[in-house]
């Protein structure tokens, strides 16, 4: 019994270390993810690539931990994700280091952001993300 009850407390902090971790990785001042293509207003067809641009760090794909680098996620039609945990499916991963992708939307109008994730897939502090832009896909 006593162990038992050794074991559920040592649980417990272990557990309350795990929630006070900082999961996240510094960004250098001015470090931005920018969109080469599509621009802000543009209109693309159903199937179209998306162009990513990286100042002020380098992309490494998940993973790989390295200062000052990190991989895009790209959010579709939402609002940023937690800045303090790993993001989930609410985003599109590019873990494999990509710089472009090709990704398919219904006809409509779409909001495209980009943050930076780091090896844990975690946004950078400070975080490290674009402007949201708008397109038309036709």
């Amino acid at each position: 019994m006593l162990n038992k009850i050794i074991f559920a407390a040592a649980a417990l902090v272990v557990s309350q270390a795990a929630v006070a971790t900082d999961l996240s990785s510094p960004s250098p001042a001015g470090a931005s993810t920018y969109f080469i293509s599509p621009q802000d207003g543009d209109t693309v067809g159903e199937t179209f690539t998306v162009k990513f641009g990286l100042r002020g760090m380098g992309v490494a794909p998940a993973g790989v931990e390295k200062a000052n680098t990190g991989h895009h996620h790209l959010i579709v039609d939402d609002e940023l994700p937690a800045l303090d945990q790993p993001m989930g499916s609410n985003v599109k991963h590019f873990g494999g280091g990509q710089t472009e992708a090709s990704i398919a939307l219904p006809k409509g109008k779409h909001t495209l952001q980009l943050i930076l994730g780091n090896h844990l897939h975690v946004p950078h502090q400070p975080p490290v993300t674009s402007e949201k832009i708008t397109i038309t896909v036709e």
